[in-house]
């Protein structure tokens, strides 16, 4: 069965069930997705569907509703982040369980128009996948938002510092993950990465401490430093 854009709802999840894969499944959990109500299709699958059904927000906020792990995801993929609202974005953020579907919607986020005010937000929320959420933003604006001025990246610094002692493992890594993305932007934002780096890692706080080492040993490595030569 080939998808079109005309697929409703209900279509497109009896469409996933059959493509579901117990094996495929297993691996994820491995990988640490959260496989509750998972069906073991790939993204790069799930990427090309999305293709074929193409962008309907109304029937994206209607595939997140189902609470299937790859309907979620392809809900992030046919979304519209231009017409997204901030209370759409929250009611999401507030089933987030898994990684995965964070870093998958944080890059969503980054496309809308109130993202920078979602990582404030998002930072200053105490539930695990939400505040990871924020860290994700900003690791992958460093990368997709080319447009955005050096010193907006910069200036989130303060706050990788201020939650730099999160110990929970995923926030912990996309602290640490935002860190380095934003020191390996360019040269400009590499100096106050680095010293921020440099500061976490005699830090008397052990996770402080595990994320500026990490940080630091990639951004004075030879190849980030060769990457970033004039």
């Amino acid at each position: 069965m080939t998808l079109t854009r005309a697929a409703t709802t209900s279509e497109i999840v009896a469409h996933l069930r059959t493509l579901g894969n117990d094996s495929n499944v297993e691996g994820m959990s491995r990988f640490g997705i959260a496989t509750e109500t998972a069906l073991g299709i790939s993204n790069p699958d799930l990427q090309k569907l999305a293709k074929s059904i193409g962008r309907d927000h109304g029937r994206a906020l209607e595939l997140w509703k189902t609470g299937v792990r790859e309907a979620r995801m392809l809900a992030i993929y046919t979304a519209d982040p231009k017409v997204m609202t901030r209370d759409e974005m929250e009611a999401w953020a507030s089933d987030f369980a898994s990684w995965e579907i964070v870093d998958a919607a944080a890059d969503l986020l980054t496309e809308t128009p109130y993202w920078r005010e979602l990582i404030e937000q998002f930072a200053g929320d105490d539930r695990e996948f939400v505040r990871r959420t924020a860290f994700s933003m900003i690791a992958g604006a460093t990368v997709h938002n080319k447009s955005e001025p050096d010193k907006t990246l910069i200036a989130y610094l303060p706050l990788i510092e201020r939650h730099a002692g999160d110990e929970r493992n995923f926030v912990k890594k996309a602290v640490n993950w935002a860190l380095r993305n934003i020191g390996k932007r360019n040269r400009t934002c590499h100096g106050p990465a680095l010293v921020l780096a440099e500061k976490l890692a005699t830090s008397d706080d052990r996770t402080a401490r595990w994320i500026g080492k990490d940080a630091l040993r990639e951004l004075s490595s030879d190849k980030i430093l060769a990457k970033l030569k004039p």
